[in-house]
């Protein structure tokens, strides 16, 4: 009996050293997640605007937002443009450079380090600014075509091409997708394709019928995560274009933040960002709803 009790002594003592340990996640959490997501939902009822008492306006902003602010629409225009160029075309080259990685070529290790390097890059004040310069009228990609007699293209002043320009810089830096896709690549058994291949299915047959659909559950998470990512982009609008020319770059992103701490909307912003939150969750779950008619796993469990 007395041992028992020690026991149940010792396990009180390890919880408590545990719940220390974990004790400053939960205060950040509580602090600078729960609070702040809780207290946005609060603002977004209230005229808030730091420098004035807060005032409570009910629906006000919300009805402003869908029928009142020009810029509104434009923004959410841009946004849904934006998130259909760049993760698109980020899965997609991530996905082909995952597998020309996957074959078995000298310095394998140098290139696949070098292919990951714009995804540590990439998100920089730095590496947006130098992409501003790269793509300038007189740039350097156009100082390029002009050796082969092509002439420049305003690829941040056409209202046509600046969103696209931009979402290249996103495609650039594919490297995280890029290594989610190669380890799925090496987690596919080498019997499957060798079977393939003695049966006499070619390369692109192996690859549609066998290595997409292995892929497939990490193609869902890089795409659950890649569309969140390209609803919030901030960086690129604020420092490439400023949300330029005609406002056909200017993001959501770069609209909330605008209200929020250049015109001190904070109830206003508030609203913005849940409404954001609801588009990205009704996306989300629809990816999940779609999941169990593309997404195989070899248990033939789901989520």
């Amino acid at each position: 009996m007395k041992n028992i009790k020690n026991t149940s002594l010792k396990e009180v003592e390890n919880q408590k050293i545990a719940y220390i340990y974990i004790l400053p996640w939960i205060i950040g959490f509580l602090a600078f997640q729960l609070y702040p997501f809780i207290a946005s939902f609060v603002y977004s009822f209230t005229d808030f605007s730091i420098l004035k008492p807060m005032e409570f306006v009910g629906l006000d902003n919300y009805r402003r937002m869908f029928t009142g602010d020009r810029l509104f629409w434009k923004s959410v225009k841009a946004t849904f443009l934006y998130v259909l160029i760049a993760v698109p075309g980020k899965l997609i080259f991530a996905l082909i450079i995952a597998v020309i990685l996957n074959m078995k070529i000298r310095f394998i290790n140098f290139f696949r380090t070098v292919y990951y390097l714009p995804s540590i890059l990439g998100g920089s004040v730095a590496i947006s600014i130098l992409w501003k310069f790269l793509f300038a009228k007189d740039g350097t990609v156009n100082a390029a075509l002009s050796v082969l007699h092509i002439p420049a293209i305003d690829w941040l002043g056409s209202q046509h091409l600046a969103l696209a320009t931009m979402g290249l810089l996103v495609v650039w830096q594919f490297g995280s997708s890029m290594v989610l896709f190669l380890a799925g690549l090496k987690n596919i058994p080498a019997e499957l394709i060798e079977a393939a291949r003695v049966d006499g299915a070619g390369r692109l047959r192996v690859f549609f019928r066998i290595t997409l659909p292995m892929l497939s559950p990490v193609i869902f998470f890089n795409l659950i995560m890649q569309m969140i990512n390209a609803f919030k982009e901030f960086n690129s609008p604020y420092l490439i274009t400023q949300g330029g020319p005609l406002n056909s770059t200017y993001l959501y992103g770069m609209m909330l933040y605008e209200n929020a701490f250049s015109y001190l909307k904070m109830g206003y912003a508030s609203a913005q960002s849940w409404f954001l939150f609801f588009i990205i969750m009704i996306f989300t779950a629809l990816a999940f709803k779609s999941s169990p008619y593309w997404t195989f796993y070899e248990d033939g469990g789901d989520f």
